[in-house]
């Protein structure tokens, strides 16, 4: 059946739960005389198929505003990130152009790095457009808004609801740690809420995420005082995994307490209290709750629980059974990154603009760099596992979002076409027969067919 669209700016909807408190965003249009404050002349009335409406928020590196297709209705969030960092003015031109470069790289990691990722307790990119001073990243469109705002508008959370919302943090978490992928800025600002009763739960904003195996410390001290580990606050090189499990329990502490375990307006003194990690815990709390957080918010990482271990804690397997049977949530770990690496045959077979965002993800930009890519994506299997599987899945992620915008193509075809199309296109060994397979079952399809062979 027939149907349109309006063409007319899409406006967010309004909140879905009782803010009598306000939230964020709506404070910071208040104080800055309004959301016409927030908006420019030079912004694009449309990007691509998106026609672009209001601004519903702003962060520290940019705006974000809502979007609806101009085919299929679909909202979207637009980030709107500048490409020119603010200087001094005296700044040396050098010094600007190194502040640039590297403001430029950290965004093209970030949007690789959400490239990699599928998962429904994460937040999904998809696409990026390119203007003469801005960058516009087309993002999942998460109505319910930030989890601060739901807490500070409804206080703490009652047991089953928090686990509900911590779970899927946890799951999201430990499908990025899959790939090495470490977050280092979780706090309830950047978890969003998609519905409500359950809560449905996304993690957002990967700016400060790195790529880090457990075989790496990390250096670079980042994410947000309250939430920030003390290996981080201590300026010491640090292992990523456990610094995101401390932000997570401090997420746990503020939705069971309705409160942060580690706070004076004074920053010396907050950090000197993370430094520390002495709190009090709230006597209300279960006791297999405190048992839980206690192990998360202990200073010494080699004692501090693993996600694994997060999953079979009794408070969590008390109450999660139930939990995943009511709402749909994923919990199952991803393929492991030694099952997804495929060997490609020659160097010569190796996409060019996949390759490039391998070589932002690691920060390899000199040739010899460029040329230790290479020899890992032509490997033997089991060596150069990360490099192989990531290519796959930058891939994969081009193919289902480059290509199928037609409503002729089910869901089914649209995943064959994708396997297909990158079994004969990225040099894959073996996987030329799933293709030939897959042109077979399509056969009397010429409109299937030449998308697999695109």
């Amino acid at each position: 059946m027939a149907f349109s669209v309006s063409s007319s700016p899409p406006r967010a909807p309004p909140v879905m739960y009782k803010a009598p408190l306000g939230t964020r965003w709506e404070k910071e249009k208040a104080a800055a005389g309004g959301a016409e404050a927030f908006e420019y002349a030079t912004d694009p009335k449309c990007i691509g198929p998106w026609i672009i409406g209001e601004c519903v928020g702003k962060g520290a590196s940019g705006r974000v505003k809502i979007a609806k297709h101009k085919r299929t209705g679909q909202l979207a969030a637009v980030k709107i990130l500048p490409l020119a960092p603010l200087v001094n003015s005296r700044a040396s031109l050098a010094t600007q152009q190194a502040k640039t470069e590297k403001q430029r790289l950290g965004i093209d990691r970030e949007i690789t790095m959400m490239k990699l990722m599928n998962h429904p307790n994460i937040l999904r990119i998809y696409d990026v457009y390119e203007g003469a001073r801005e960058l516009f990243l087309i993002l999942e469109y998460v109505e319910g808004g930030e989890l601060f705002d739901f807490l500070v508008n409804k206080g703490r959370l009652d047991p089953s609801e928090a686990l509900t919302v911590f779970l899927q943090i946890i799951y999201g978490l430990n499908y990025a740690h899959t790939f090495s992928i470490i977050h280092r800025d979780l706090k309830p600002e950047n978890i969003l809420i998609a519905s409500f009763n359950p809560p449905l739960v996304k993690i957002a904003d990967w700016g400060m995420a790195a790529f880090a195996p457990p075989s790496l410390h990390l250096e670079t001290s980042c994410g947000s005082p309250h939430y920030a580990s003390p290996e981080i606050v201590n300026g010491h090189r640090y292992q990523g995994t456990a610094t995101d499990i401390w932000s997570c329990g401090i997420v746990l502490f503020a939705l069971l307490s309705g409160r942060l375990p580690f706070d004076d307006k004074d920053v010396g003194i907050l950090l000197s209290k993370v430094k520390s990690g002495v709190f009090e815990m709230p006597q209300s709390l279960d006791p297999l709750a405190k048992n839980l957080l206690s192990r998360m918010l202990v200073v010494d990482v080699h004692q501090r629980i693993t996600i694994s271990e997060i999953l079979v804690h009794p408070w969590v397997t008390s109450s999660a059974a139930a939990l995943v049977s009511k709402i749909p949530l994923n919990p199952s770990v991803p393929p492991s990154p030694e099952v997804l690496a495929r060997p490609i045959l020659h160097p010569a077979l190796i996409d060019a603009d996949l390759f490039s965002s391998l070589r932002i993800i690691w920060g390899k930009y000199t040739d010899r760099e460029g040329e230790s890519i290479k020899r890992d994506l032509c490997s033997p299997a089991g060596q150069g596992v990360h490099a192989k599987a990531f290519y796959f899945l930058l891939g994969k992620y081009r193919e289902e979002t480059s290509k199928f915008d037609d409503p002729k193509l089910t869901d089914l075809a649209v995943a064959d076409v994708s396997l297909g199309s990158m079994s004969f296109n990225l040099g894959w060994e073996l996987d030329t027969k799933i293709g030939t397979g897959l042109l077979k079952k399509y056969e009397g399809n010429e409109d299937i067919r030449s998308l697999i062979l695109l």
